[in-house]
């Protein structure tokens, strides 16, 4: 009898699969013939090492990711895979008349499985040219052929879709596993009786939660304050007015004025109230996934809280990354102003916010925090 990977979410089925699909999907994710020029496989930009981020400079101090071809670079920073398999199908949430889950920044994919086979394809990612171009590439290896008539059925890589969707498949198999989402964090075993949280983490804790106090929970929280297998995102679309990057117009990855209009570029999408959100990412290993926002902007976790404070707190005027003032909102017509409100936060209380926050770190993570 086959072991199946299945993901609930909130009473509904995210994703299923085989333990022997996941087998499969994990030399897939590490496998570099993939890219035109062999060079990347998903684990370029998703680096298990790291948190599932992209944790190379690429000229851009980790802002955005460079492709296959040593040269392209995206506008926009590559989301950590790390319990990627919990946000739920793209859809629109109809009591509270907003867009929900799915995959990508702009949830443009409607699944796990869906993103897994968009980046081999994307010019300026992996950069193969076709389906059955890739598929072919998995013809070559006597093992992915045998594997996959096991797991798919004879014959599948001899169809260029049928043979795409059971490779897309079993990397989304592999992604729904237990490395991608340990659920083995301080805050986890803290849950569990197994860690005793410090003052300062404890203070964190209570402002995170708090509606009096912050806002933090009212986005990043989907099961509730000390639940188990808490992913700290309800995977809804803000528009936080992030300002756009300079380092991006600088090395000419995006032209002066360019406007990254987010959740407005999915098909789905209803138009200009869409405009420059982007999905509530999930906080698991937030301390170590940096660079932050869509765009990669911030470097430090505590200039993002001192981001947020600013909306409230009127001495709260320097980004202390630059030494200037904070840039003007990418798009300013959507900010979410209601969930932003908030009591303006000391130091201190900044401070606590980033060390509860640090607690989401995976235990195989633990060493990078700093």
């Amino acid at each position: 009898m086959k072991s199946t990977i299945l993901i609930v979410l909130m009473g509904t089925a995210v994703f299923a699969g085989t333990a022997e699909q996941a087998k499969l999907g994990e030399l897939l994710f590490f496998d570099t013939t993939l890219s035109k020029n062999k060079t990347q496989s998903c684990s370029t930009c998703h680096n298990p090492q790291n948190g599932f981020v992209d944790n190379r400079d690429n000229g851009v101090r980790g802002a955005v990711s460079l492709g296959d071809d040593g040269k392209s670079l995206g506008a926009r920073n590559a989301p950590t895979a790390s319990y990627a398999v919990y946000s739920p199908h793209f859809g629109f949430d109809a009591k509270k008349k907003r867009f929900k889950g799915g995959q990508f920044l702009d949830g443009r994919e409607t699944d796990l499985t869906a993103q897994a086979g968009g980046p081999p394809m994307n010019p300026i990612e992996m950069g193969m040219g076709s389906k059955a171009e890739i598929v072919n590439r998995l013809k070559i290896n006597p093992l992915y052929v045998s594997t996959f008539e096991k797991l798919y059925g004879k014959g599948v890589l001899d169809n260029a879709e049928k043979g795409y969707s059971a490779m897309s498949r079993a990397i989304a198999a592999y992604e729904s596993t237990q490395e991608f989402s340990p659920f083995d964090s301080k805050y986890d075993r803290y849950l569990r009786g197994e860690y005793t949280l410090t003052p300062q983490e404890e203070l964190g804790k209570s402002l995170f939660f708090s509606n009096n106090n912050t806002n933090c929970a009212t986005c990043h929280q989907l099961r509730g304050e000390d639940r188990e297998k808490e992913t700290f995102s309800n995977y809804e679309y803000h528009n936080i007015g992030v300002p756009s990057n300079p380092l991006l117009v600088e090395r000419g990855i995006v032209k002066e004025g360019f406007v990254d209009t987010g959740l407005a570029q999915n098909p789905k999408s209803t138009g200009k109230t869409d405009e420059g959100k982007f999905k509530v990412p999930t906080l698991r290993n937030v301390a170590v996934t940096g660079p932050y926002m869509h765009n990669g902007i911030f470097k430090d976790l505590r200039t993002v809280v001192m981001f947020y404070d600013k909306y409230n707190n009127p001495q709260r005027t320097i980004n202390p990354e630059t030494g200037k003032a904070w840039g003007d909102a990418e798009i300013a017509h959507s900010i979410s102003t209601k969930e932003l409100k908030a009591k303006k936060l000391s130091d201190t209380k900044i401070d606590a916010l980033v060390a509860f926050m640090k607690l989401l770190t995976d235990q195989k993570y633990e060493h990078l925090i700093h």
